[in-house]
């Protein structure tokens, strides 16, 4: 009885071992090889319309989720006696329309914004003690939450030049004169090869970039 559970025991102790070494050369291969990070978003340029004078709103054809082509009329304001032409400065889908028929608007006024959803990428914030190992051109897996069936591949095509706290509309205030400190994150823009329909900008997204 006594040899059979020291037999067991052993096992046990042999299986935990086991299982610690195969745990820790997964990390050390992980950490040596790739950047991983669930701090990345789907993004796109988002382009304001807006009209170049002041006046009526007497069309507007700018509904969230029309496709418009750059130059395209989208709609028009009344001045003084004329029908002047709002167009898209740039091809892609109406994100968001701010404005109605019959509304007033002013001069660069943002009237709706535009994105061209043929060309989204993906925007990381890489911690700064990982960023000496990222550069342009290096190869990212991809896994946006919304269809996290899908592996999407990528490459770093632009580093930031400044961490995101530098951008804060509210910067860290050292008030009580006892420093922390925090970690800061770099943004980091990846371009996707390709990806399915559905996506869209906001979209939360785990990125793996090889070292």
């Amino acid at each position: 009885m006594k040899t059979g559970r020291f037999l067991l025991l052993n096992t046990l102790i042999f299986i935990v071992i086991v299982a610690l070494g195969i745990g820790g050369y997964y990390y050390y291969f992980n950490q040596s090889n790739y950047i991983d990070t669930e701090d990345a978003k789907v993004a796109g340029d988002v382009i304001p319309v807006s009209a170049d004078s002041a006046g009526k709103l007497t069309e507007w054809k700018g509904q969230t989720g029309t496709v418009l082509k750059q130059g395209e009329m989208v709609g028009k304001v009344a001045v003084g006696t004329e029908t002047k032409n709002i167009t898209v400065p740039v091809s892609g889908t109406i994100v968001q329309s701010k404005v109605n028929e019959g509304q007033m608007v002013a001069p660069g006024q943002p009237l709706a914004q535009v994105v061209d959803m043929d060309k989204l990428y993906i925007l990381a914030n890489i911690e700064e003690t990982d960023i000496k190992d990222v550069s342009v051109g290096q190869e990212v897996d991809i896994t946006v939450d919304a269809q996290s069936d899908t592996k999407i591949k990528g490459k770093v095509t632009q580093m930031g030049l400044a961490t995101n706290s530098v951008f804060s509309l509210l910067p860290q205030q050292n008030a009580s004169g006892n420093y922390t400190k925090v970690v800061q994150r770099i943004p980091v823009k990846i371009e996707m090869e390709s990806y399915p329909n559905g996506i869209v900008p906001g979209m939360n997204a785990t990125i793996r970039i090889h070292k």
